[in-house]
C-alpha cells in the first residue's frame, strides 16, 4: 500500500475525486510550512512545489492506496505533473504530485499559497 497526499482535484466533494477508485481515507493532514501553491492553467489544477524559504502549509488529506489505483491515480493527472515526497505535520511523510517550478514560473502562474489550500481557492473563485 502506498500513503499519498492529495490536495487537488480529487479531494473529498471535488470533480476528479473518482480517480482515487479504492483508495482508503486515512485522514485530514497538513504539509510541513515548506511548498508554494499555484493555479495553473487558470485554475485547471494546483501547482506544488519545495521550497528552502517562505512555504506554506498546504491542507489535503492522505490516502492509503494498492499499486494498481496508485497507477491508475498517475494515468489520470495533468501533464508535468510528478510524484515527490512531501513532509506533513506530525512527521509522517506521503507521497504527493508537484509541478516543476520552473514551468510555473515560466508560465506565470498565480501563487494562491495565502488561500492554504485547493478547496478554499476553489470557493473563493464561486463567490466572486
Amino acid at each position: 500500500m502506498k500513503k499519498v497526499f492529495i490536495c487537488g482535484s480529487a479531494l473529498r466533494g471535488q470533480p476528479d475525486n473518482k480517480n482515487l477508485r479504492g483508495a482508503k481515507f486515512v485522514k485530514e493532514a497538513k504539509t510541513l510550512p515548506k511548498y508554494r501553491l499555484h493555479a495553473v492553467k487558470d485554475g485547471w489544477h494546483p501547482g506544488i512545489y519545495a521550497v528552502e524559504t517562505g512555504g506554506i502549509s498546504i491542507l489535503g488529506e492522505v490516502y492509503e492506496m494498492s499499486d494498481d489505483d496508485y497507477e491508475y491515480l498517475l494515468s489520470q493527472e495533468p501533464p508535468n505533473m510528478y510524484p515527490e515526497t512531501v513532509y506533513l505535520a506530525g512527521g509522517e511523510s506521503a507521497i504527493a504530485m508537484l509541478y516543476p517550478r520552473e514551468l510555473i514560473e515560466q508560465e506565470k502562474w498565480p501563487d494562491i499559497s495565502h488561500f492554504g489550500g485547493w478547496v478554499a481557492y476553489k470557493n473563493s473563485m464561486i463567490h466572486h
